[in-house]
């Protein structure tokens, strides 16, 4: 499967929102937890939010916790990402992946649990 994620590329203020999506090509997803994870320039990569494979959990870094909604769309097999109240901090190029088990009911923030990274999309927010 390959994964594309898109949303972002160009600038948006503090304090504004952006919704990226992950879509899904060559196999569908419907049976896999997804992840989005960020990384911003001379910074690892980080875990920035999880929904599993049924989409009843959830899972969120604390620093986007309340700020940032993942969802996903079976039918459209693509998976969101909804930033709101959006800060300068959160600027980074950033990546969808799918869980590596299918099926699995909890949520993971490892990012080696996770394959099939996405072509990232830059989200920069400015001040």
């Amino acid at each position: 499967v390959q994964l594309q994620a898109s949303g972002g590329g160009g600038l948006v203020q503090a304090g504004g929102s952006l919704r990226l999506s992950c879509a899904a090509s060559g196999r569908t997803l419907s049976t896999y937890g997804m992840g989005w994870f960020r990384q911003a320039p001379g910074k690892e990569r980080e875990f920035v939010a999880a929904i599993n494979w049924s989409g009843d959990r959830t899972y969120y870094a604390d620093s986007v916790k309340g700020r940032f909604t993942i969802s996903r769309d079976k039918a459209q097999n693509t998976v969101y990402l909804q930033m709101n109240s959006l800060k300068l901090e959160d600027t980074a190029a950033y990546y969808c992946a799918a869980d590596r088990r299918p099926l699995r009911e909890v949520v993971t923030s490892e990012l080696h649990e996770y394959r099939n990274w996405g072509q990232g999309t830059q989200v920069t927010v400015s001040s």
